[in-house]
């Protein structure tokens, strides 16, 4: 057994089934090692930032991901997807190869200080340099990785990678921790004697509320209290459950924001909500979160609890008084359930305008998926269209670039998840700019003979970057934002997939019904409005002055001929009244 056989049968030991990559020089070794074997499977992708999007995805979904890399130049392809397993707090593993112990520090071919480039996106480098300490030190990076939920990256150089195997008796399971944080009584009671104080009370749940959503639910009852969750907690709060009032943030719904503004005293959960515009400045706040350094970083606190969710609601539940008064969480509710409705309408079918409305195909796939689908959202609209008309009740899981916003997760995030759960439905929502970004890799998808479902935006523009530029006062500059496609459904077909493009409303529910029925990889090549409006649920006086100065610029440069900008006034205008008809 050399070193490579003993990475991979310690890997194999963790219950590692895939590893993502792309094969080279120094990475070699294990390559051939996982020949001889069918437990761990190399999936071949075809860029090493995909590969790392889908070890994401598996870590995401419950197990180690793994992706690898040859030396400097295919390392630094893992990055960006790497960046985003940091940033959603999921357990990846990144094998990279090293150019030979004695050319290290002479500037050799493709020589990098991957130690150096790596240090801000892992929690440990596991650097072997010997035979003797390979064992410990992976066996550490693995253990980091999956107790703090982080990125590890192991290093093994080439030379290394076939040298005789040493320690084999330190090699052993990988300790898992299952203890709960438990604050003391005098956090729990200080926060009691706050909530029972207040009058109205808000709650803002994040994905730290994953593994006790019903001892939150249960918590929102007995005080009347409304929750708002953000975009990660969309499959833990689906808009079908009582006291939930939808998202707040610039892709929520007024509802939600109300919620979380209005109140008289804000309970975060497992949350560290960026956006501060959308937070109270004055009102009294509770936050509880796992992580202690969370704690009073977006608004002022008035009291923290250090603990795990799961274990301290039930005895904050237990020390708050009931509420009587349900005129707060009654208004919400009401509000959310028109905001649904008006919703429903909007994304209905009968608005045959064309270009389509995104809308529509969001709230239809919601309607046609299984209960137990994982949907990958990417960046940009098609967060704005899932998350507004879609409900992730059931078992249904989203995965996506919440925290890092990174375009480009949507395909190989779903290959990784179809992978890991080969009888589940897999949809990914996607943008044009972010399918173009990544679609070298449907070939893979099609290779490995994974049923994904894809949905591809297609407005041939970059939709959110042109609303960016919108809320700064800037008239858009389509020479930028202008996204020159081809037919992606005949390329599905290209590389061994399957794929339909819908020009008419009248047949979008059937390409999306014959897309879950594929047993290839599917792409609904969408063919929508670009000038449809996505609006935060408020907006205040600077936005407004923003908003209004980018329209005055887009008219002047209209009315100087621009022919761009008076095709973005009209499929604005008319997408507007037509969902309104």
């Amino acid at each position: 057994m050399n070193v490579s056989e003993q990475l991979l049968a310690i890997l194999k030991t963790e219950g590692v089934k895939h590893i993502f990559g792309v094969a080279g020089d120094a990475l070699n070794p294990l390559v051939t090692a996982l020949d001889d074997q069918d437990d761990v499977k190399w999936i071949k992708v075809k860029h090493e930032g995909n590969a790392s999007y889908a070890a994401f995805a598996q870590g995401e979904l419950g197990t180690l991901g793994v992706c690898a890399s040859t030396v400097g130049p295919g390392a630094l392809h893992l990055i960006n997807g790497l960046y985003n397993a940091k940033k959603e707090r999921s357990p990846v593993l990144a094998i990279t190869g090293q150019v030979p112990v004695e050319h290290l520090g002479t500037n050799y071919h493709q020589e990098a200080d991957l130690t150096k480039i790596f240090e801000d996106v892992c929690d440990h480098q596991a650097v072997i340099r010997s035979p003797e300490e390979a064992p410990r030190v992976i066996l550490r990076a693995i253990r980091i990785a999956l107790n703090n939920n982080s990125v590890c990256r192991i290093e093994l150089p080439a030379d290394i990678a076939l040298m005789p195997a040493k320690n084999k008796d330190f090699v052993h399971k990988v300790f898992r921790s299952d203890s709960l944080v438990v604050p003391s009584n005098e956090s729990i009671a200080k926060a009691a004697e706050l909530i029972n104080e207040g009058k109205t009370i808000g709650i803002l749940a994040g994905a730290g509320c994953r593994e006790a959503r019903e001892e939150v639910l249960q918590f929102a009852k007995k005080l009347k209290a409304p929750i708002t969750h953000t975009v990660r907690a969309s499959d833990v709060f689906d808009h079908s459950t009582e006291n939930v009032v939808g998202l707040t943030g610039l892709i929520g719904n007024p509802s939600g924001y109300k919620a979380v503004m209005d109140c008289d005293v804000l309970v975060m959960l497992g949350t560290d909500f960026p956006y501060t515009n959308f937070l109270p400045e004055n009102t009294k706040t509770i936050q509880i979160d796992i992580r202690p350094e969370n704690i009073g970083n977006r608004v002022s606190v008035t009291t923290g609890i250090h603990g795990d969710i799961k274990s301290v609601i039930p005895a904050l539940t237990e020390k708050c008084d009931p509420k009587e008064d349900g005129d707060f969480l009654n208004k919400l509710t009401k509000s959310f359930k028109e905001w649904k409705e008006s919703n429903a309408k909007e994304a209905d079918p009968s608005h045959d305008m064309e270009p389509l409305h995104p809308q529509m195909f969001a709230k239809a796939i919601s309607d046609i998926a299984s209960d137990d689908a994982i949907f990958v959202i990417d960046t940009g609209t098609s967060a704005i269209w899932s998350t507004n008309f879609m409900d992730f009740h059931s078992d249904r899981r989203i995965i996506g670039s919440f925290n890092h916003g990174s375009m480009a997760v949507g395909l190989p995030a779903a290959i990784g998840a179809q992978l890991q759960y080969p009888d589940r439905e897999v949809w990914a929502l996607v943008g044009d700019g972010a399918f173009n970004m990544s679609l070298q890799d449907l070939s893979t998808a099609a290779e490995y003979e994974l049923p994904i479902k894809i949905l591809v935006f297609n407005n041939s523009e970059l939709g959110f970057v042109k609303i960016e530029m919108e809320e700064a006062g800037l008239a858009p500059n389509f020479n930028a934002l202008d996204v020159k496609n081809f037919d992606f459904a005949e390329f599905a077909k290209l590389v061994g997939g399957d794929g339909m493009k819908v020009t008419k409303a009248g047949d979008a529910i059937s390409t999306i019904e014959k897309a879950k029925k594929s047993k290839k990889p599917f792409i609904i090549d969408a063919i929508v409005n670009s000038g449809e409006l996505a609006l935060p649920p408020k907006i205040g006086f600077h936005e407004a002055k923003n908003f209004g100065i980018s329209k005055v610029k887009e008219m002047v440069k209209a009315f100087n001929g621009d022919e761009k900008q008076w095709e973005n006034i009209k499929k604005e205008v008319t997408g507007y009244f037509d969902k309104k008809i």
